[in-house]
């Protein structure tokens, strides 16, 4: 089976989610992943909006994207220490869910410390 790897290093900006996403499912299609696409769009949306919201300009956003042996390996590296929490819900507050839905969809997540700051990343398993 074939291996992909991409990445790409994006503004911590909002713009960059839309774009991130585009990359993902663009990427996906190419490469004919197994994986759902749409899955795959929704969990890098929520990975890149949450350095936008949290970490802002401080640090840059590295988009990575890796397909061997079927699985497709997502990650979202920044400049910041702080690990991602997956919060409570709260009715009162709308926002706060992104990693809820990571932990859900993805088969295996985590978070790492990369160069000074962390990396954020997902798996999927292919899909038949």
């Amino acid at each position: 089976m074939s291996s992909f790897r991409a990445s790409l290093d994006l503004p911590p900006v909002a713009h960059s989610v839309s774009v991130a996403r585009h990359v993902v499912l663009e990427l996906l299609r190419l490469w004919r992943a197994p994986q759902d696409r749409d899955d795959a769009a929704l969990l890098v949306t929520e990975l890149v909006t949450n350095v936008v919201d949290h970490v802002g300009g401080e640090a840059g956003l590295a988009l990575e994207l890796e397909l061997s042996d079927g699985w497709l390996r997502v990650s979202v590296a920044d400049g910041s220490s702080v690990r991602p929490v997956v919060r409570e819900l709260d009715s009162e507050n709308p926002r706060g869910r992104g990693l809820r839905l990571v932990q859900a969809i993805a088969d295996r997540w985590g978070a790492e410390d990369h160069q000074g700051g962390k990396r954020v990343w997902l798996e999927l398993a292919p899909r038949l």
